[in-house]
């Protein structure tokens, strides 16, 4: 766990000391958001956050590298990959920020990092449907794109409030870590030294380095550097923890239900709230007959903001939501599933209350 600590530390620390000069930059070169008619803020803010977190993610490869248990991780070639598709997916948000790509350019992008993390091995070898099912292997590498591809676009999707996006992913991160971390325990031989296990320390790490530079009012946005970069390293770790888990171990289930469903159901629930909200998008976009990837002022954080919370509070809302799903589902794969939904159920039941019923703001005279 120390090394764990030590990763994530190195990458908050270089996040946000890469992110400071960053910020420099993005008025350098232009990388500046306007204030658009979908947007919440009120004046241009600097861009190209990413460009920081990825310096923060590169610097604690090399660190854990050189450390004596995690440096185990570096016998295959999975950490270059993901450090490569990390770049790649870093380059063309920055391309993005500076000058607006097309969306076939930037789809292109996203499956070129998915292809080079395959290539490089972090891709699925298996799918925890009716225990553990072997596809041949070209349906595996398009399904490790495809994870890629939603997961980058899922965390871009829900970037639309200052600290939204780095908050749901730290959190999204952080429960997939927990689980990642305990699961590897019944590994044979036991193992907590594994590629998810650091990938999602890290990405924590760089979430945390960067939201001092985001929280609300933000003095930079992670652009399409960030959210892109953000969604392919959670993508990267849920490839490679799925398929590693025993569907029968008996801490990754506590009965047959739900060794069935925990594997297969676990990286979707942790990231549920991204992909609902772009999902919602997809639908509402299509069904107005526009595409689906047109920007506008209706995702989920839109919403809160509409019947009444303020941009802080809507985002507190927003981190609520993604910790009772994350941390609710990770929860039934070391408690009894009744108790766990009981008490799932009703935190659910005070978010919703929380969520329908803003506190009113006190006029002033």
């Amino acid at each position: 766990m120390r090394e764990y600590l030590l990763v994530l530390l190195i990458a908050a620390i270089f996040t946000y000391v890469a992110t400071t000069v960053v910020r420099r930059l993005a008025f350098v070169i232009g990388a500046v958001t306007p204030v658009r008619a979908r947007d919440v803020h009120s004046v241009p803010i600097p861009r190209l956050g990413g460009v920081g977190m990825f310096f923060g993610f590169a610097a604690a490869v090399a660190v854990g590298s050189q450390l004596p248990y995690l440096s185990g991780l570096f016998e295959s070639r999975e950490l270059l990959g993901v450090l490569l598709g990390a770049g790649i997916i870093t380059l063309l948000g920055a391309i993005d920020d500076v000058r607006d790509l097309d969306w076939l350019t930037k789809l292109a992008g996203q499956v070129l990092a998915g292809g080079v993390m395959a290539f490089f091995g972090v891709q699925l070898l298996s799918i925890p449907v009716f225990g553990v099912t072997v596809l041949p292997e070209p349906v595996l590498v398009t399904l490790t794109i495809m994870i890629v591809v939603v997961s980058t676009n899922a965390v871009n999707f829900v970037d639309g409030l200052d600290g939204l996006a780095a908050g749901v992913v730290f959190i999204s991160a952080g429960a997939f870590f927990a689980w990642s971390y305990l699961v590897s325990h019944n590994f044979d031989p036991p193992n907590v030294f594994t590629t998810a296990t650091f990938l999602t320390a890290a990405l924590m790490g760089c979430c945390l380095g960067f939201l001092p530079h985001n929280f609300h009012p933000a003095r930079l946005f992670m652009g399409d550097a960030g959210a892109l970069l953000l969604g392919l390293l959670l993508a990267a770790a849920t490839i490679s923890m799925t398929g590693s888990v025993d569907p029968a171990s008996s801490v990754a289930a506590t009965s047959a239900t739900t060794a069935f469903l925990l594997p297969l159901f676990l990286p979707v629930a942790i990231m549920a709230l991204p992909i609902l909200d772009m999902l919602l998008a997809v639908v509402r976009r299509t069904r107005r007959g526009q595409v689906p990837w047109k920007p506008d002022a209706h995702h989920l954080h839109h919403q809160l903001l509409k019947i009444g919370h303020s941009h802080r509070r809507a985002v507190a809302v927003m981190y609520l939501w993604a910790a009772l799903l994350a941390v609710g589902a990770v929860s039934f794969a070391f408690f009894p599933p009744l108790i766990t939904a009981s008490v799932l159920v009703l935190l659910l039941v005070v978010a919703a209350v929380l969520t329908w019923q803003p506190r009113r703001r006190t006029p002033t005279s």
